[in-house]
């Protein structure tokens, strides 16, 4: 199978930052009360590899928690209210429903959402209307359902979702999500991929300063580039030479690819 980019090269590790460690408690919290959350941030931070990282570990039954559904639902921008029905039955059941009526399909959605306890995650929440916010918090608040309701977007996704009262009142965990923190850069990145593990500060610091700007999609991009000019000098760690190359095949300059 062929590896995105912005996935990193092989051999890159997952790293428990701060954030991440943060993202673990909200999606645990959100599970574990039946509660609502967000998580949000500018593209590239790693909002939907934390929020999928943390599920997977619930889901598996990793954590103190029975092990829940989790579903990752994703609409169209501006869905309608038919769409976004249709795209969580979808989701749930692997059908579009037995009825051409919305009404009827909320009813069918109601009852499967009631059958056994979920975590449902909205990604890419920004792309939500008022009115389609409004159903998922109708379904929600259901008597009968039993979910947590995490939202993931990113840049605008809270100011959408604060715009509407009746939810805002009720997210009970907020996650803004922010690049990693320069200080930490250094010990991060050497865990990140061995290519790393002899780097000192300055070097990984050019880096970041650079190009990567304390994003990981940056680093992912750029190590997956690194690591490819590596092997093909018979090399297995980060050099200077191979970081200038890296650069000159990312546009010449990372600060045009910010």
């Amino acid at each position: 199978m062929v590896r995105a980019p912005q996935a990193g090269p092989p051999g890159a590790r997952i790293i428990s930052t701060p954030q991440l460690q943060l993202a673990r408690h909200v999606v645990t919290d959100v599970t574990s009360h039946e509660a609502v959350g967000v998580i949000h941030g500018h593209a590239g931070l790693g909002k939907t590899f934390a929020v999928r990282t943390c599920a997977q570990a619930l889901a598996a039954g990793t954590g103190r928690l029975e092990a829940p559904q989790v579903c990752t639902v994703s609409f169209s921008p501006q869905p309608t209210l038919r769409q976004v029905v249709d795209a969580l039955l979808l989701t749930l059941t692997g059908s579009h429903g037995s009825s051409k009526s919305r009404f009827h399909l909320t009813r069918e959605l109601i009852a499967e959402l009631a059958r056994i306890p979920r975590l449902i995650v909205v990604d890419e929440a920004q792309r939500l209307t008022g009115h389609g916010i409004e159903l998922l918090r109708h379904l929600h608040d259901d008597p009968d359902t039993r979910l947590g309701l995490l939202y993931v977007g990113g840049h605008g996704c809270w100011e959408v979702l604060a715009r509407e009262p009746m939810l805002a009142s009720r997210i009970w965990r907020r996650l803004a999500i922010t690049p990693l923190d320069r200080d930490i850069v250094p010990e991060a990145i050497r865990g990140y991929h061995p290519m790393y593990e002899d780097a000192d500060d300055e070097l990984l610091h050019y880096i970041d300063d650079r190009f990567a700007h304390g994003i990981w999609r940056n680093w992912a991009s750029f190590s997956s580039t690194a690591h490819l000019l590596a092997q093909r000098a018979g090399r297995t760690a980060i050099d200077e030479e191979i970081i200038t190359n890296a650069f000159a095949l990312h546009g010449g300059g990372p600060n045009r690819a910010r």
